[in-house]
């Protein structure tokens, strides 16, 4: 999969210029569904942008906020595999940047094992040249 992104982005750089921010973000953004999808929790999770005066706190003690989100993570991948045989597939629709807010909303589409779809937007915020989301 990883591989399949780099040759996208390759891609787009050799053929069309430089990819556009929306490009970018929609591709960290299903970058990240996908290991969500393939059980990569902690990589789903290091995709989330923390504040600053968080992170130091965020991986501290048993209980950690940290730990807690990966508990969460998991669950909702088992209730998306009890209610919809679970997630197949993420597919990038489209993004769109608000220059007033100051991110990007991606839209993705989750294509799930009992052959429904849905459509879900994750606000990305580039930090440091890493998109992440909000």
């Amino acid at each position: 999969m990883r591989r399949l992104v780099i040759i996208v982005v390759l891609g787009l750089l050799a053929g069309c210029g430089s990819p556009t921010p929306e490009e970018l973000a929609s591709l960290a953004a299903k970058g990240y569904y996908d290991h969500l999808i393939h059980g990569e929790y902690e990589e789903f999770l290091e995709g989330v942008d923390v504040p600053d005066y968080l992170d130091v706190r965020y991986k501290e003690g048993q209980d950690s906020y940290y730990d807690q989100q990966l508990d969460n993570y998991r669950q909702f991948m088992a209730q998306q595999r009890e209610a919809h045989h679970g997630i197949r597939e993420v597919r990038i629709v489209r993004a769109k940047t608000d220059s007033v807010l100051h991110y990007t909303q991606v839209f993705l589409t989750l294509c799930f094992g009992d052959s429904t779809n849905e459509e879900i937007v994750v606000p990305m915020v580039e930090r440091e040249g890493r998109w992440r989301m909000k």
